[in-house]
C-alpha cells in the first residue's frame, strides 16, 4: 500500500472519486494505484497527473534506481 500517496490526498481534503475523476480514471482505478494492487510500473503520464493533482514530485512513484539512465 502506497500509505503516503493516501496521506497527502487525505491532507487536499480529497476522494479517490475526486481523484480518479481529475487525472481521467475512476475510482476503482485509483484505488488500485493507492493500494498497489494496480502493478508496477505506474505509467510516467499517470504518475505526472496524480502529482500535479495532489501536489507533489512525480518521481516519489519510482525507486531511484529505476530513473538512472542504464
Amino acid at each position: 500500500m502506497r500509505t503516503w500517496l493516501k496521506e497527502l490526498r487525505e491532507q487536499k481534503g480529497m476522494t479517490q472519486e475526486e481523484v480518479g475523476k481529475a487525472i481521467g480514471f475512476t475510482r476503482q482505478y485509483f484505488n488500485m494505484i493507492e493500494t498497489g494492487a494496480r502493478g508496477e510500473p505506474l505509467p510516467v503520464d499517470t504518475a505526472k497527473k496524480i502529482a500535479v493533482t495532489l501536489g507533489f514530485d512525480w518521481k516519489l512513484f519510482y525507486p531511484d534506481d529505476m530513473l538512472e539512465a542504464p
